[in-house]
């Protein structure tokens, strides 16, 4: 038997179960028994902070877990996101990281898969700021 995952929410936060958003008007703790896809209120991307490549595909897999109905199309926008990602960042970190993310969406592990991909953020902003002919990679033709 799973053990179950007690989470504390304050007065007006929110909380997305399989799909459901759930705000409470006080403190609340919620247990949960079974295995429930679920995001806090405080991970969720906006549409306006998805400004960074891997920010993007934080989106759309926020969006697999959020929006049910639109997991699919969600799903699908990964596929073609991931290998130009991947072709992108010289960072070996960041592109080892996003093959364990890529791993983690197949199995259905979509929390864990964003969790990874909040780690990479520092990294993308200093690739992306600080070094940006080192950062990334040029794409050769026919790759």
């Amino acid at each position: 038997m799973k053990t179950t995952l007690k989470i504390s929410l304050k007065p007006n936060e929110k909380i997305y179960i399989n799909g459901a958003v759930i705000k409470v008007d006080r403190k609340v703790t919620l247990e949960l028994l079974n295995d429930v896809q679920f995001l806090l209120e405080g991970h969720v991307l906006q549409p306006d902070e998805a400004s960074t490549p891997l920010r993007q595909l934080y989106f759309m897999i926020q969006i697999m877990l959020m929006e049910p109905a639109g997991a699919s199309q969600a799903r699908e926008m990964f596929r073609q996101s991931l290998p130009l990602l991947l072709a992108n960042f010289a960072d070996e970190h960041i592109r080892t990281t996003l093959k364990q993310v890529d791993r983690m969406v197949g199995e259905g592990r979509v929390y864990e898969a964003l969790k990874a991909v909040r780690s990479l953020y520092r990294l993308e902003e200093q690739a992306l700021s600080f070094e940006p002919a080192a950062a990334l990679r040029p794409i050769a033709v026919g790759e």
